[in-house]
């Protein structure tokens, strides 16, 4: 069997021109030889495939050409290569120096290419500093390093130092179609292009893969089997998924993000490439910009293609979200619901342009807690009714979740009504039984179908979205006239004993932190509307989540439902509580400041 070489080793250049990707500093190296301008100490850094050693190499034996040198000379006896990884102590530096003192025997220059010289020990660096200083003229010392920083200045500032940078992807792809050409290998244009962003600026690593993909596939290389034998995520996936986000389709997005996990994918890879689909059909939104696209030109028709579909307003906000669950994934417990919740959050963007309807004549209104004292329990037997009277009642589609109970149909069937209704139309009827009067709730069928059909809708499409609105609407249209419920005028004491007659009645119920909230201030009234200020926000936050029973308990006691409430936070106001003995030594001194005399004479602390 014919021993196997690798491209890597196959295809490296043997001259300046041969090298890709770093041309400028193989002009400036040739320019120096050309015009006898050659540095004696040279410092190749840079990441790691990117042609360093192979330019050392070059340069090496270029120098000593003179014309009359045979074809295929290496001067190998002119070139000594050492390992600064294995050979970093002391002692490998002297034999170094030692070997400097001696002229080549062939050629013009000695050439001493010291690899990975950052692994020197501190007292290596030293020892080296001099011979690198001033060496003899017939040695030129080559560097190559991938960690610049690790080099003491002293170095540093003894060469001259050439920075070698990343091979763009479209050069690493033009070099491998040239190696493919000549290893008689049929390969697509995407193949390629997937094999370069995988190498990641590195052309050494590129050749790797090539030889590794070749010996999967043979002689024929496709984007598929290019991407599952690299276990590369396939970007069809990434615009797959992305119809799917603009069409609100969610249980296919996350059916289509099981698949990709099914298949050994990490979520936080797919997220950022996500990320990167968005920012590329961002940049085709562009002319201009087009040119940052870094794929093939089938790859770029499709960006074109759903970049046309796509917002630009949808895409910044999917690239920050997309970026946010990226640098909170490896904090999370639940990584994979962190991704499932991005991807609804990316999937609901397109539905916020849709307006929400206005509430009934954009008034709230709040049923008094007198209103809920009365249901009965759900009677199960089907009961006489003598006579129906009929009176509206105040109703408010938040707040009236009530379990009611239907007349019997007129067949005699039992009928069970919705329960937790939002906007149940209610009717009073009273049944006569001796001197006694029973409240009874009857809830009409129309509504009551209405009710049903609300709690069989889904919510995972738009379809189902307008279905509740409907059904929403068409509660609402029951309700009530509003325009009868009282609105007696009141004074400012009455208000005050309402006021203070509930915040008594929450003492009693336990609800002591509530009580305490409602003694700080006396509320002021303007009209109908009660003005309240609190020192901080907590506060506010907590009579907030009271206000519908407040507001029920002060418009049934005062008669007026235009009674409303004002919550401010004033943080500039004083504080009504002393704590601290201090704070409550300064609370008697406001009231009498004799006080702190009576402390003096006496010599008290506080």
């Amino acid at each position: 069997m014919e021993h196997f070489i690798v491209s890597a080793r196959k295809y490296r250049p043997t001259v300046f021109k041969d090298v890709v990707g770093q041309q400028a500093i193989t002009n400036t190296l040739e320019n120096a030889i050309e015009n006898n301008h050659l540095a004696q100490a040279l410092l190749f850094t840079g990441p790691r495939g990117v042609g360093k050693t192979t330019c050392a190499r070059i340069l090496a034996k270029k120098i000593n050409q003179d014309g009359t040198e045979q074809e295929d000379e290496d001067f190998a006896f002119n070139i000594f290569e050492l390992d600064a990884a294995s050979n970093n102590s002391v002692d490998d530096i002297r034999s170094l120096i030692d070997q400097v003192r001696i002229p080549p025997q062939v050629g013009t220059y000695k050439v001493y290419i010291i690899d990975e010289v950052h692994m020197l020990s501190s007292a290596a660096f030293n020892a080296f500093l001099k011979t690198l200083e001033e060496p003899p003229k017939h040695a030129i010392f080559i560097l190559a390093t991938t960690e610049k920083h690790k080099i003491i200045p002293t170095i540093l500032s003894r060469c001259q130092i050439f920075d070698f940078r990343r091979i763009t992807v479209q050069d690493i792809k033009g070099h491998l179609a040239e190696v493919a050409k000549a290893e008689g290998v049929q390969a697509e244009d995407d193949a390629l292009h997937v094999i370069a962003q995988k190498a990641d600026g590195a052309l050494r690593d590129a050749l790797s893969i090539f030889d590794r993909v070749v010996s999967f596939s043979g002689n024929t290389l496709t984007r598929e089997a290019v991407t599952e034998n690299l276990n590369v995520l396939d970007y069809t996936y990434y615009f797959s998924i992305t119809d799917l986000l603009l069409e609100n389709n969610i249980p296919q997005v996350l059916l289509a993000y099981n698949e990709i996990l099914s298949k050994g994918f990490d979520g936080h890879h797919f997220i950022m490439g996500l990320a990167s689909h968005f920012r590329d059909l961002l940049v085709c939104k562009n002319q201009e910009t087009i040119a940052l696209l870094e794929v093939g030109e089938q790859v770029k028709t499709m960006y074109f293609e759903q970049s046309q579909k796509t917002a630009p307003q949808f895409l910044m906000e999917g690239i920050d979200i997309a970026n946010d669950c990226d640098l909170t994934y490896k904090t999370s417990r639940n990584q994979r619901l962190l991704v499932e919740l991005c991807l609804l959050q990316l999937a609901s963007l397109t539905a916020k342009g849709e307006k929400k309807k206005p509430s009934l004549n954009g008034e709230r209104f709040v049923l008094p807690p007198s209103h809920f004292d009365d249901v009965p329990p759900v009677v199960k037997e089907k009961p006489e009714v003598s006579k129906i009277e009929t009176q509206p009642v105040a109703t408010h589609k938040n707040l009236a979740e009530e379990e009611v109970r239907t007349n019997p149909s007129e067949n005699g069937a039992h009928e069970p009504a919705a329960e937790h209704s939002k906007e149940p139309s209610v009717e009073k009827n009273t049944e006569k039984t001796g001197t006694e009067e029973k409240p009874k709730r009857v809830i009409d069928r129309p509504q009551l179908v209405a009710e049903r059909n609300a709690e069989k809708v889904s919510a995972l499409s738009l379809k189902s979205i307008r279905k509740k609105k409907d059904l929403q609407k068409e509660l609402v249209s029951k309700l009530p006239d509003q325009n009868n419920l009282p609105t007696e005028d009141f004074t400012e004491e009455a208000m005050l004993a309402a006021w203070n007659e509930y915040n008594q009645k929450m003492s009693d119920e336990g609800n002591h932190n509530l009580h305490s909230h409602l003694s700080m201030g006396v509320p002021k009234l303007e009209g109908t509307l009660l003005h309240l200020e609190f020192p901080n926000n907590t506060i506010k936050t907590e009579v907030e989540r009271a206000r519908h029973k407040l507001l029920g308990f002060l418009r049934e006691q005062l008669s007026n439902y235009n009674i409303d409430l004002s919550i401010e936070v004033n943080e500039a106001e004083v504080k009504r509580y002393a704590y601290t003995p201090k704070e409550k030594y300064e609370k008697l001194m406001e009231k009498n400041p004799l006080l702190d005399k009576l402390r003096q004479e006496f010599d008290l602390e506080i």
